[in-house]
């Protein structure tokens, strides 16, 4: 089907004159503008791939067919291979500057792009873009299409005619304005189809085609129009005087040359029909797992609100359901009875952070519930429905229906299914999934959303929020029958019933429960934090006799390279760089005093910005209470958020003070923390089942040590600080994919040493190394990759053609059986420990969870069975082929409970 786009008219919307349009773009064109219009440093992804041309490409294409409304689009693109022009002229488009290495990698990439949208990208051996261009224009205009040519190339304006319009894209990415034969006329004094004859006569720089020295646009024009066209001027360039003529007759040799190479195409043999263009709405599922891996999220989200249309119009039926009363107590129970004990999908309204109704969903009957208005015999049969362990309920985010309930005094149990876990357990790579997105993706079809504030709704049986709220209730009940065997088919099914599922109600009391802090020492810490940003800003001042906004890159590069003549960073488009680490590289280069206080000023301000939000996220309790996302990472880890307790520093002086604001609760005796040692690299030595990693944990030897011995070649005792640092960022580096370029700059020493130490490790651990090429050769055959515990990751890119892509995959291929390992070892034992502490009735109660460290508010009386059950548990997680090693701290502070 061909999609119809709805939209806005513009003014660079030409008039059409059939319901047919063509709109056909020179890739490599459009991809370089796009490229030197967005800056390179801006747009990259985590593992490094830039992806500014490919952004911007994508970015021009929406906005030309939300324009435009073709309904057919293609783009052609150039082969690195020689052309029949190049092979006439060697020269041709010789002298071009050398691509920039940023760009490499972006054109394969925007292919990929392409063939998710559905779009043909054309190559033709021998000839270029620009040919293939004439050649779809003239087709097109033959099969009665009305044409838009997007090219930044002046030789297509020879294209136009009046079916057929060239889009020149003048600056950045959004000025493309159309070109007509009067817009070609008005600026070359020629019609277009005597452009290529002009242009013969003038020459093309950026082609490498030298002209008639002497000859301007202006004279190439008098005589286009005095002789007709360029074989009028050569039939009379006996007739032409001056020095102009002279010059003309002692190079006609270039200028018929010149011709012969501007001439374009029309009637080449193409491998792509026209039929085969019609635009359609792109491959959804292909999109975003591209779009993840380029880390496109804003730019997902224009792509499928712009064919929204196409598929709401193909969107399936939905089937009716039944409105039932249930505003009194037997017609809830009733309906809650109806469905013999199957589960009911459950979906609050909410208004301004409250729950005000609430929606539920079985079969084909839903009913709604005003909560503001629900009388007591109601009410208690909804507690009773939503608290009972042995009636099960569907939710999309029940971790925070639980939350809003609970502020109603409604306490929620038996989770059935929450489809936010299960449409995350299906593609961990997704960066959202609401509820809107999901069923879209998934059902193809649209939930109505209500936005609007308490005093703009009309409450009670008929509200405008029932008939939203119940149809996202439907949509939850649908989902969660669709997703099921989804998660059987993926073998997740168990993973979200054993682990993720049970996971929520603990996640939810710790959240509830939140950590105490000393709002007096955060106000102390605040102002302790602005003195040292006032003193780093006064000793940044006096080393250059001025004052500076230090926050302004603008600013600084002035004072750095022009004022104080520093060695150059590297060069950005803004100019040189004076980002965190060139600066830091550059410190101990020249040890300059004003980059002495620079550096101090931004440690002193990241640390208030911490402070800040502390006390901004500090409840009235006296506690701050952290949000644990469950489907934000990919490996499976628990993110904190709102704000981030994960990422409270640790290894300074400075972010020790801040770990130590976080106390013991009023009415707990202690705090206790526990962590496992070196978690990620026993792991690695578990699923490499390498025999000297297994010995040195089976022994209790020091790691880092133990492996530098070995590498090194020296006794154990004999490991300097220096080498076990080295061993130590090697060995969680492999983990993660770290090359030895990245090993290089991590430690500050050489390629060549950094490939000699990896070299040395692998000579010592050959196991380790069979493992990590075993796992992306394994995750290549099967698509994913699985954990200890079968939590899989599907990277689809390991098998792609772009090689950008496959590098992203690999690196996460090494990364996520290991990381995800520990992820889930972690929320096994923090179940085992929940349940231990229920099953013991104890008082205390777990609070955070750092990674592979939890952190326990323990009551008075309970701290030596609390911490034997919690080793306990964390230690006998799982059954690995080396020991678990679980150390405990406590303490008044967190800080104190360190060890």
């Amino acid at each position: 089907m061909a999609t119809r786009l709805s939209g806005v008219s513009e003014t660079t919307k030409p008039t059409p004159s059939s319901d047919k349009r063509l709109l056909i773009i020179d890739g490599h064109s459009m991809a370089f503008r796009a490229f030197y219009a967005l800056p390179a440093e801006n747009f990259a992804t985590s593992t490094g791939q830039h992806t500014n041309a490919v952004h911007g490409f994508v970015s021009m294409l929406l906005t030309m067919i939300r324009q435009q409304k073709p309904t057919h689009v293609a783009v052609a693109f150039d082969l690195d291979t020689p052309t029949f022009r190049s092979l006439e002229y060697t020269e041709y488009k010789g002298g071009r500057n050398k691509t920039p290495e940023e760009f490499y990698g972006q054109i394969d990439l925007i292919q990929e792009v392409m063939k998710a949208m559905n779009i043909p990208a054309i190559t033709l051996e021998s000839f270029e873009a620009d040919d293939i261009l004439a050649t779809l224009a003239t087709k097109g205009e033959e099969a009665g299409f009305d044409v838009l040519v997007v090219s930044g190339d002046r030789d297509a304006f020879q294209l136009i005619t009046e079916k057929t319009l060239v889009l020149y894209p003048k600056k950045g990415i959004s000025d493309i304005p159309p070109m007509d034969a009067a817009a070609v006329e008005a600026k070359y004094f020629v019609r277009p189809e005597r452009y290529s004859d002009l242009a013969a006569l003038v020459g093309e720089t950026a082609d490498n085609l030298p002209g008639v020295p002497g000859v301007g646009p202006k004279t190439a024009a008098k005589w286009i129009n005095l002789y007709g066209d360029l074989a009028g001027i050569l039939e009379n360039i006996d007739a032409i005087k001056g020095k102009v003529g002279e010059s003309l007759r002692e190079h006609v040799d270039n200028v018929t040359r010149n011709r012969r190479l501007n001439q374009l195409k029309h009637d080449l043999e193409l491998p792509v029909t026209l039929e085969e263009m019609e635009l359609e709405a792109p491959n959804r599922e292909e999109i975003e797992n591209l779009f993840e891996a380029l880390e496109f999220n804003t730019l997902r989200k224009r792509l499928f609100d712009l064919f929204a249309a196409q598929e709401e119009e193909a969107a399936p039926e939905v089937a009716a359901f039944t409105r039932v009363i249930t505003d009194n107590a037997e017609g809830l129970q009733s309906f809650i009875d109806a469905g013999k004990g199957a589960p009911i999908a459950v979906q609050p309204a909410v208004v301004d952070g409250e729950a005000v109704g609430l929606a539920l969903f079985q079969g084909a009957q839903a009913a709604w519930l005003e909560l503001a208005e629900l009388d007591e015999a109601t009410e208690s049969v909804l507690a009773g429905f939503l608290a009972d362990e042995n009636a099960p309920k569907i939710f999309h985010d029940a971790k925070a229906a639980m939350h809003l309930l609970i502020e109603r005094g409604l306490p929620v149990a038996g989770i059935k299914d929450d489809t936010l876990i299960s449409a995350y357990l299906i593609q961990p790579d997704r960066r959202s999934h609401d509820l809107v997105d999901v069923v879209q993706y998934h059902l193809k079809y649209a939930v109505p959303v209500h936005e609007a504030k308490k005093g703009e709704l009309d409450l009670g049986l008929t509200s405008d929020l029932a008939e939203p709220t119940l149809a996202q209730a439907q949509a939850i009940h649908d989902l969660s029958a669709f997703l099921a065997t989804k998660l059987a088919e993926k073998h997740a099914d168990e993973l979200a019933a054993q682990m993720e599922l049970p996971l929520i109600p603990v996640l939810f009391e710790m959240e509830r429960a939140g950590v105490a802090v000393d709002v007096d020492r955060l106000n102390e810490l605040r102002a302790h934090f602005t003195t040292q940003v006032d003193q780093a800003t006064n000793d940044a001042f006096a080393a250059i006799g001025h004052e500076v906004n230090l926050s302004s890159p603008k600013q600084l590069q002035v004072v750095l390279f022009e004022e104080l003549d520093l060695p150059r960073t590297k060069k950005i488009k803004t100019g040189f760089t004076t980002d965190a680490e060139s600066l830091q590289d550059l410190l101990v280069k020249t040890g300059h005093p004003f980059l002495v206080a620079l550096m101090a000023y931004r440690d002193a301000i990241k640390l208030r910005q911490t402070v800040d939000g502390l006390l901004k996220a500090t409840h009235s309790d006296g506690r701050i209470h952290t949000t644990y996302a469950q489907t934000v990472a990919a490996t499976g880890r628990l993110s904190s958020l709102n704000p981030n307790l994960q990422n409270i520093p640790v290894r300074s002086e400075e972010g020790r003070r801040i770990r130590d604001v976080f106390m013991v609760g009023e009415g707990y005796e202690t705090l206790l923390t526990v962590d496992y040692s070196q978690i990620e690299m026993r792991i690695m030595a578990h699923l490499s089942e390498d025999e000297g990693l297994i010995e040195a944990y089976q022994n209790g030897e020091d790691l880092h040590r133990y492996v530098g011995s070995r590498v090194f070649n020296v006794a154990p005792e004999e490991v300097t600080s220096e080498m076990r640092s080295k061993v130590k960022a090697m060995s969680y580096g492999l983990a993660y994919g770290l090359s030895s370029f990245g090993l290089s700059k991590q430690l500050k020493i050489g390629v060549d040493e950094a490939r000699k130490l990896m070299k040395d490790y692998f000579d010592r651990f050959g196991a380790v190394r069979t493992y990590l090429r075993s796992v992306v050769d394994q995750a290549r055959k099967d698509g994913y990759t699985e954990t200890i515990f079968g939590r899989r990751r599907y990277l689809p890119e390991l098998n792609s053609s772009d090689r950008r892509l496959r590098d992203i995959a690999e690196r996460a291929a090494l990364n996520a059986p290991i990381q995800g390992s520990a992820a889930d070892l972690v929320k096994v034992a923090m179940l085992k420990i929940a349940e231990g502490l229920a099953a013991g009735q104890y008082k205390s109660r777990m609070l955070l969870q750092v990674h592979d460290e939890l952190i326990l508010e323990v009551a008075a009386g309970e701290l030596e069975k609390v911490q034997e059950l919690v080793t306990r548990e964390m230690g006998h997680a799982a059954d690995l082929l080396v020991p678990l090693d679980v150390q405990p701290g406590i303490g008044r502070t967190w800080h104190e409970a360190a060890h």
